[in-house]
């Protein structure tokens, strides 16, 4: 089953980093955040995935063309460019991963729509490259199977801005700093659909996933929730990228399931 992981946006709201890079390759450790989101997957056996790139996309191509070099030690013999020697492994080995420039303004909808072609089999997954969670892939493909429907979307509780206070006959009786907000739900991405879903996109730049495609799917009948109550975050903020790095450095992601 395919992985779609949709890498074209500009992350406008984390220019600090994204006016060098596209925002998949800013960094959680020494890693990209699009990594972390590849080794989620690759943790419950889904290995093959297809990138939908567009801005800076080069350098994501980049990445994985240098992907060997940068993660093993290496022999090279100069002037015999073919004849490189790797002396040491890494986890990603059995990875199979599909570069496919989706256009610098097209809406994630069209991206999605512009990899059909890379997309066999009847299912495949599809998420954004910005987010991270601890869920159980396994699960959540074994509950699409379980309806029938075309899609299901994850739905997910995001972190909220401020404390959250307990009250209890006036006084301050709970107080947590930043928790995740338990009542409501948002799309967190990690998608499942059906082939058929490709007759909801469009080619031209201004399909967006979100509005058209999935208020039509939802309309029909067609979209199924899948609640994640556990730990979710995406990268759209500074703030947020430095939430991940110190729980990674701290050796306290929840994501990391590998």
């Amino acid at each position: 089953m395919k992985v779609v992981i949709l890498c074209g946006g500009k992350g406008t709201r984390l220019r600090e980093e994204t006016v060098v890079k596209p925002k998949p390759l800013v960094k959680v450790g020494q890693y990209p955040v699009l990594w972390h989101i590849m080794k989620i997957y690759a943790h419950y056996g889904f290995r093959e995935f297809v990138l939908a790139l567009g801005y800076k996309g080069e350098m994501i191509k980049e990445y994985f063309l240098n992907y060997e070099a940068l993660n093993n030690d290496f022999t090279i013999h100069l002037g015999k460019m073919n004849n490189i020697q790797f002396h040491s492994k890494h986890g990603e080995s059995d990875w199979v991963v599909t570069l496919a420039d989706t256009g610098g303004n097209a809406q994630t909808g069209s991206r999605l729509k512009r990899v059909e072609r890379y997309v066999d089999g009847e299912i495949f997954m599809a998420t954004y490259g910005d987010g991270v969670a601890d869920i159980n892939i396994s699960e959540l493909v074994k509950f699409h199977k379980s309806h029938g429907k075309i899609g299901t979307i994850t739905g997910v509780h995001p972190a909220s801005r401020f404390g959250e206070l307990g009250v209890e006959n006036g006084k301050v009786a709970r107080f947590h700093e930043k928790p995740q907000v338990m009542e409501g739900w948002i799309n967190g991405g990690y998608f499942v659909f059906s082939r058929k879903f490709f007759d909801y996109l469009w080619m031209e730049d201004n399909c967006i996933l979100e509005k058209d495609p999935l208020e039509k799917l939802t309309r029909d009948g067609e979209l199924m929730f899948f609640p994640h109550n556990g730990f979710w975050q995406c990268v759209d903020t500074y703030r947020e990228l430095e939430i991940l790095n110190k729980m990674w450095s701290d050796g306290t992601a929840p994501w990391k399931k590998w």
